[in-house]
């Protein structure tokens, strides 16, 4: 288990804070894996605990009365979730649900609530991060809209590329499909596409980045707002430049 577990300040939130604030909120946080499917906090559900994931990507997920879901964000050690938190709600309306396992650090709800009235950049930092979410979400929905699927697909993969070190990302394609609100097979035939295109290696249950620059090329203006606010708010969002 020792050998699992990470600093607090490899989520990018918590290495911001200035020493003294950061130990106000280290004194609070209780470390926890996140395995993949883990539910962080269920649509229509009381929020316990909000999550600092140090390694791992999150989705946020709009699911409908009738049980459709699709996909309204992610996140990973760049945020925090739910977002839903840093308003003092008292339920989350989306669900947050763990797609590639990792470790994160998680304070009690209330906790939360105390230390943005004590801690000012704490909860700037909270409230920067809700900001770039929304707007990540907002053009999630106008690609959903606009964009052919290979071009969705990768928007996708380069922001959970963003996310992770190394350029191996463990997804299947059913997982993919659902979080793109779209056919398995379409989201096969994309993958060749980008594929063929040498952007990136599809195997089973794996995609590999093979050209960073190239994905980016390809998918336009569906990627990259939400990334250069984030930068321009927090700071880079990879852990090398792009």
């Amino acid at each position: 288990m020792a050998e699992t577990i990470m600093r607090p300040k490899e989520n990018r939130l918590l290495a911001l804070l200035p020493e003294n604030e950061y130990s106000a909120v280290a004194a609070h946080l209780e470390p926890c894996a996140t395995p993949r499917g883990f539910i962080i906090v269920e649509a229509g559900a009381a929020i316990e605990h909000v999550y600092f994931p140090c390694s791992g990507i999150g989705s946020v997920i709009n699911v409908s009365s009738e049980g459709n879901r699709v996909e309204a964000g992610l996140f990973g050690r760049d945020g925090f979730a739910p977002t839903a938190a840093a308003v003092d709600a008292p339920l989350s309306i989306l669900e947050v649900a763990v797609q590639v396992p990792g470790f994160s650090y998680r304070l009690p709800q209330t906790k939360l609530w105390d230390l943005m009235q004590t801690q000012p950049m704490f909860a700037n930092l909270l409230h920067k991060s809700t900001h770039v979410l929304a707007i990540q979400a907002g053009f999630t929905a106008l690609s959903n809209a606009v964009h052919e699927i290979d071009e969705r697909l990768a928007r996708w993969i380069l922001m959970c590329h963003d996310r992770i070190d190394g350029d191996e990302l463990a997804l299947t394609h059913e997982f993919i499909a659902l979080m793109l609100a779209v056919r398995r097979p379409s989201v096969t035939t994309a993958l060749h596409l980008l594929e063929g295109d040498r952007f990136i290696r599809s195997l089973r249950g794996l995609v590999i980045i093979r050209d960073r620059a190239g994905l980016e090329e390809f998918a336009s203006d569906a990627y990259g707002k939400a990334e250069e606010e984030y930068e321009r708010l927090l700071g880079p969002l990879r852990k090398s430049p792009r």
